[in-house]
């Protein structure tokens, strides 16, 4: 009789360590994932407005057949004041540069459980002449 309540305790117990091992690893593998995509959208955000010139939009892509990203540019200035009693010669000052805002969102996951992350940022464009 002892020996089938000391089998059933380490029943017990194993169940109990099996589940917390197996939580322990499921969620390894979830913080590599964000891992992983924090390093994409970094690598993006990086890369917009240096590869091409920064200019409002979107674009999106599939990272490793596995994580979807987006990319969205908009116009972040604030509307253009009136000149001050300084400025004297507006005519010949370079263009101020424009605010851009970026946001950067890469996806992943099933239906049931979707995973993001998200980066924003502000980055200037300086403005062509004319």
């Amino acid at each position: 009789m002892e020996i089938l309540v000391a089998f059933s305790i380490m029943a017990i117990a194993l169940t109990v360590l099996l589940r917390i091992f197996g939580t322990g690893v499921n969620n390894a593998v979830i913080s590599e994932e964000y891992t992983i995509a924090v390093q994409i959208a970094e690598s993006l955000m990086a890369r917009t407005g240096v590869e091409a010139e920064l200019t409002a939009g979107e674009s999106q892509g599939t990272e490793g057949d596995k994580y979807d990203w987006q990319i969205v540019v908009s116009d972040a200035s604030p509307a253009p004041s009136r000149p001050g009693l300084r400025d004297t010669n507006t005519d010949q000052q370079a263009p101020a540069p424009a605010l851009m805002s970026v946001r950067v969102t890469v996806a992943w996951g099933e239906e049931e459980q979707p995973r993001s992350v998200e980066l924003h940022t502000l980055k200037l464009q300086q403005q062509g002449p004319g």
